[in-house]
């Protein structure tokens, strides 16, 4: 059973705000060149803020929170967060969401019209590769410790591999093959990186981020800790082990073939057998999403914030503000002020409805007033008959993509705990709640699937877990199985979108379910609104815009690299 060792949290915070405020200890470089390592490493204890600040990573946005000395430049430093990116490019561009801001480079993000110098994927890049460079240089730093604790390193190394692995499987995710290649062997110097000779088409990061987990999962326990043995916020071989599975089942995208794909689904079984029995379902399934969501059973593996002591405008503060506007009164959200950003499409509302059209599923529930924990929508924005149910958008003639009125208000994660009460600090302005990264209900889903894949059939019993938590009712079990029957594919994303939506996973899906580039025409996407169609966007959405260029700027800067397909 995962150690529940609430103190971690804040341990883990204050080390990262520590190693972070560069004007109060000048202990940890900010950047991994601008710092030599005999200033800044004395002892073990200095390595654990450096450590720290991997994890910083992906929780703040630079050296001081929540702005004033950005780690990097080119939008406003809360735009730049790890986690704020990383929703974005994987949520906005499909059915779940879409975001009304005027920002840069954003409108586009929602219509899927993203150009190679797009600022918001030019930031992600830069993120990704900024936190890879991180992980590189304190993995150089460790290799040169001479005390005779050095043993006591071993374990950082591995959390640090670890992390980026994570960066690189990110940067496969959205970027593809044709990216640089850098560890921490590789020279640092004003040479630039090159790709690997298989350019977009090829293996070689597929193949990179495989060996590195399947080496870190066979590490001692001692060294890397076991399935569940993490401390809060702490990566272990449970993150590693769901990292594996999510590169084996999407292996067919990333190695651009479906040869051997069914050997990679037995392997991608392998792992979750490795942490079966470790984890189980939350009691409920909100609790999964609150500021306490730190005593969740099912998280595997979660970016901590802190109202305190992590203040970022990215992470879950963005998640949490920018879904409150309009009519919401933000206060029952554990917030102080609303964004009227992002909301999602009459698309996903679709998923939570039984066949005579009412949101039936637990796992969708709205309100239209005071907010409680379980509720997942705010509905009082859109059109309703006389028995309150949901009808239409509140303005389907005219849609406006600026209009956060115009859209369905998720309301998922909330700054307030299982009690109704608002974050533990409280903080009104920055969130405690936690980003879960993996749970294991992901775990489940993704073993239905595999079994799918490779027999033909679903695994029912799996998906009664699922149900069983979240409270779907016998009628509408009925239905979901029937569909499950017709069209089972359709029903395994249908599911997933249910389950995970705003997890930061529908991007990934609808790729590999072969539904992202065409076929869905979702409202607002592809830049056109079609009052003759069933919904506002392109029936097909351009094959190009399944990965993301890599940026211009980048380009120009490293010749070595070569522009993604299409772009």
């Amino acid at each position: 059973m995962k150690i529940k060792n609430l103190l971690y949290k804040g341990v883990l915070v204050a080390a990262v705000m520590l190693s972070s405020c560069v004007n109060d200890l000048d202990t940890v470089p900010i950047d991994p060149d601008s710092a030599t390592r005999d200033r800044v490493y004395q002892s073990v204890s200095d390595y654990q803020l450096g450590l720290a600040k991997l994890y910083g990573g992906l929780s703040l946005s630079g050296q001081r929170g929540p702005s004033g000395d950005a780690d990097l430049q080119g939008l406003d430093e809360g735009a730049s967060q790890y986690i704020r990116k990383y929703w974005e490019l994987q949520e906005l561009p499909t059915d779940e969401a879409l975001n009304g801001w005027g920002d840069p480079g954003q409108p586009q993000m929602s219509q899927n019209t993203w150009t190679a110098d797009n600022p918001i994927v030019k930031i992600m890049y830069d993120r990704v590769f900024y936190q890879i460079a991180l992980c590189n240089q304190f993995i150089r730093d460790v290799a040169t410790y001479e005390g005779e604790d050095k043993a006591d390193l071993e374990g950082m190394i591995a959390e640090a591999r670890l992390l980026r692995a994570l960066s690189y499987w990110h940067a496969l995710d959205f970027f593809g093959n044709g990216i640089p290649m850098i560890d921490e062997n590789s020279p640092v110097g004003s040479t630039p990186p090159t790709a690997p000779e298989g350019g977009f088409q090829g293996t070689e990061i597929f193949d990179y981020i495989e060996s590195e987990l399947l080496e870190l999962v066979a590490l001692d326990n001692a060294i890397f800790k076991d399935a569940g043995r993490g401390l809060i916020g702490q990566v272990d071989k449970g993150a590693a082990y769901m990292m594996l599975t999510k590169l084996y089942i999407n292996a067919k995208i990333y190695r651009n073939t479906e040869a051997g794909y069914d050997e990679y689904l037995t392997k991608a079984n392998q792992a979750l057998d490795a942490i079966n029995g470790i984890y189980s379902l939350e009691q409920s399934y909100a609790n999964n999403f609150l500021s306490d969501n730190y005593l969740s059973r099912e998280i595997i593996f979660a970016v901590s914030f802190d109202g305190l002591s992590t203040q970022t405008w990215g992470g879950t503060t963005f998640l949490v503000h920018g879904a409150v506007g309009g009519d919401m009164i933000s206060t029952e959200y554990g917030v102080d002020s609303g964004w009227g950003g992002h909301r999602s499409t009459s698309s996903l509302i679709s998923y939570f409805k039984n066949t005579a059209g009412v949101m039936a599923d637990p796992r969708g529930a709205t309100t239209t007033g005071s907010a409680v924990p379980t509720d997942m929508f705010f509905s009082g924005h859109n059109l309703k008959d006389e028995d309150d149910n949901v009808i239409g958008k509140k303005d389907e003639t005219n849609p406006k993509l600026s209009d956060f009125t115009d859209g369905f208000a998720v309301v998922k994660f909330k700054n307030i705990n299982r009690f109704g009460s608002p974050g533990k600090d409280p903080n009104l302005t920055f969130v405690d709640t936690n980003f879960p990264f993996f749970r294991y209900a992901d775990a489940i889903l993704m073993r239905a699937e595999i079994g799918y894949r490779q027999s033909g059939s679903i695994d029912m019993s799996l998906i009664e877990q699922i149900w069983d938590r979240a409270g779907v009712s016998t009628a509408l079990r009925a239905e979901y199985t029937a569909k499950a029957t017709s069209d089972p594919e359709g029903f395994l994303l249908d599911e997933r979108a249910r389950e995970l939506y705003w997890e930061g996973h529908r991007r990934q899906d609808l790729i590999r379910f072969g539904k992202y580039s065409q076929g869905l025409n979702w409202p607002w996407k592809g830049g056109t609104y079609n009052e003759n169609t069933d919904g506002y966007g392109k029936e097909v959405i351009e094959e190009k815009y399944r990965y993301y260029p890599i940026p211009n700027a980048e380009l120009g800067a490293n010749p070595n690299l070569t522009q993604n397909p299409l772009y």
